[in-house]
């Protein structure tokens, strides 16, 4: 197992937690639409869907050298389109949308040397 993938599964779990603790219902995980791509949890808010994609990163600087990229920061242009398309995606194979719409959330997870991880969940980034 890599340690990437690990990261990156280890911050889905505390992403899935904070939603459940926030009274969504999480749907799916992994959710994959052929060569789009995957959603990392789709929960239900409510009315409203939830695609919600998870950035883990380690605090400090990265591999290199190079200085530390907050999650937030990995939302880039073409990944909040990617994020749509795999919305709609979703939203076509389980019978369109829900009364309440669909959001497109982002939970960033800071993994400290040491202590908590910090967690930040932001609503309708896209």
């Amino acid at each position: 197992m890599n340690t990437t993938g690990a990261l990156g599964r280890y911050g889905e779990d505390i992403a899935a937690r904070l939603l459940t603790g926030a009274g969504m219902t999480v749907l799916a995980r992994n959710w994959r639409c052929g060569r789009a791509g995957e959603i990392d949890i789709v929960a239900r808010d409510g009315d409203t869907v939830v695609v919600c994609e998870v950035k883990s990163r380690r605090a400090g600087p990265k591999a290199g050298g190079s200085p530390f990229e907050h999650p937030m920061a990995a939302v880039t242009p073409a990944k909040a389109e990617r994020l749509r398309h795999l919305a709609h995606c979703w939203l076509e194979r389980y019978g369109g949308p829900p009364p309440g719409g669909v959001r497109i959330d982002l939970v960033g997870v800071v993994l400290p040397d040491r202590g908590a991880p910090v967690v930040e969940h932001v609503r309708g980034v896209v």
